[in-house]
């Protein structure tokens, strides 16, 4: 492919937060999101529906900052999408709220236990949480023995056969996708995601799931006037907060710096006057001391020893005698 070629094949794409709050809830849009899924779950997800998501009622702020999908898919199984901006402390304790609260919704009243939803939390993060190296992270639930190590399996009933079930399956999964930490050039399809989701870039000739769709039809010219003049506000308040995100982050440093100064200025100035008060304790010992030898070898020069002899009775030196 010459490069006049390649640069043709270029595309203004738009990214994936924004379109997941309109386009992506078109039905004829959902494989783009479905083929993401079923790169992290590892198997064909089929989006039924989107549900009504609790986020849609928040402040402009935090529609801004996060992005909430809820989807169904063919098994019935909930998965939850959050697209977070902003770093949020208690980020964890959140994604477990978020997935409690959705199996508390719906588990209709006098539904048996069976009917607990599988729910899977898949969490877009465009800030680094925690301090691990890699950019995918994937946590669920296990029981295992403290003894013998092995992994607790539940046999159910389902339609009359018993069949051998792994407790994550009935337990919450959560996916942590953080944009940040992923570098350099993708290898596979889910790194293909990757890149998009940090850069906005997609190989004309990829063959990732769902990401050919999104290069046909997440295209920034395509859209409308006013779904361009939403998506360039949509952007300009992301550079704005990330921008006050940044002052923020420069200021707390230039205060550590300025608290680091003062403590090392205070310590010194503190070292200095324990030094100075070592030197001068110091100092009157050898005064007091010469004081005492001067005053004895007077009183015994008086009574007529000789200099030897006071110096052999106090085991003073003759300097000191």
């Amino acid at each position: 492919m010459t490069e006049n070629e390649d640069n043709s094949k270029l595309r203004d794409l738009v990214r994936l937060d924004w379109a997941a709050k309109s386009i992506l809830r078109q039905k004829e849009n959902f494989s783009i999101l479905e083929g993401l899924l079923t790169l992290l779950l590892k198997e064909e997800v089929r989006i039924l529906d989107f549900l009504e998501s609790e986020s849609n009622a928040e402040n402009e702020f935090d529609k801004t900052n996060r992005v909430d999908i809820k989807a169904r898919d063919a098994k019935g199984e909930i998965i939850l999408v959050e697209i977070q901006f902003a770093r949020q402390h208690y980020f964890l304790q959140r994604m477990l709220y978020a997935t409690s609260k959705t199996i508390v919704e719906h588990m209709h009243k006098g539904f048996p236990y069976e009917r607990v939803p599988k729910v899977y939390s898949v969490n877009i993060l465009y800030f680094l949480l925690g301090t691990g190296p890699d950019y995918l992270y994937h946590g669920r639930t296990d029981f295992i023995g403290m003894n013998t190590n092995d992994h607790l399996k539940i046999k159910p009933m389902e339609k009359k056969a018993i069949r051998n079930m792994e407790a994550y399956e009935v337990f919450p999964e959560y996916f942590l996708l953080r944009v940040e930490a992923f570098e350099g050039e993708p290898h596979n399809h889910l790194e293909e995601w990757m890149r998009y989701l940090k850069e906005g870039v997609i190989d004309p000739d990829t063959t990732a799931p769902g990401l050919k769709e999104a290069y046909e039809r997440l295209v920034y010219d395509s859209m409308s006037a006013s779904r361009r003049k939403a998506y360039d506000d949509f952007i300009d308040e992301l550079r704005y907060q990330h921008g006050v995100a940044m002052a923020a982050r420069e200021e707390m440093i230039e205060m550590e710096k300025e608290k680091s100064r003062k403590k090392g200025l205070k310590e010194g100035h503190e070292e200095g006057r324990k030094e100075g008060r070592e030197e001068g304790l110091k100092e009157g010992l050898e005064k007091g001391r010469k004081k005492t030898i001067s005053s004895i070898t007077k009183r015994l020069k008086s009574m007529g020893m000789s200099d030897d002899d006071i110096a052999k009775a106090t085991e003073l030196g003759e300097s000191d005698a």
